[in-house]
């Protein structure tokens, strides 16, 4: 069934530019989610969603022109009574796939636990599994080796969420190891192999 529901959202997305909801979580690798939404946005709709301590290495007031970025203030500030749109669901609804990058080691254990305190967690509880989640997760290389990352990537992907592995470099402490987010063009690669060539 999943299956079939993804292969109708994908096909969907092939009659029009594929909508791309990305969103990032707090990390320093949060300094590239402007880049990645600007490289996606060259051949998708995007939405972007970023957490309250994202926030601590995005400017929203300079964010691209032409990508919305939503933020945990946005989703009630919009909802003013019954019938109005609930914005998690509204995104969830409009979009074809889910990015997280960076994904954290907090944001990966509260989805792991099921857990929904903000706009992001909220829009992934109420997700459509159906249709793609893919994640890059970005950490120091001892928060990447504790055991909890291997179980929480491992309920993740019980899920049918899609992993873009961190790389081996050195990282924003000064540490030399794996923990770093793919790159952006990885990630955006990634995003062009699932949607197909006919978006570049």
């Amino acid at each position: 069934m999943a299956t079939e529901k993804s292969a109708a959202s994908s096909e969907g997305a092939r009659r029009r530019r594929p909508r791309v909801l990305l969103a990032a979580s707090g990390s320093v690798a949060a300094i590239k989610f402007e880049g990645l939404c600007r490289s996606v946005a060259e051949w998708a709709d995007v939405r972007a969603v970023a957490t309250a301590s994202a926030l601590s290495f995005i400017d929203a007031a300079s964010f691209r022109t032409g990508v919305p970025l939503y933020t945990d203030d946005d989703e009630w500030s919009r909802w003013k009574r019954v019938g109005d749109e609930v914005l998690h669901i509204e995104l969830r609804r409009w979009a074809d796939a889910l990015v997280i990058a960076p994904l954290s080691a907090n944001t990966l254990a509260k989805i792991a636990g099921g857990l929904c305190d903000n706009l992001l967690t909220c829009v992934v509880r109420a997700w459509d599994y159906g249709k793609p989640v893919f994640v890059a997760p970005a950490m120091n290389t001892f928060m990447w080796d504790n055991p909890f990352t291997a179980r929480h990537l491992g309920v993740v992907r019980e899920l049918g969420i899609s992993l873009i592995p961190p790389v081996t470099k050195r990282l924003a402490c000064g540490d030399y190891g794996n923990g770093a987010m793919a790159e952006p063009s990885e990630i955006c690669r990634t995003l062009l192999l699932f949607f197909g060539p006919q978006h570049l």
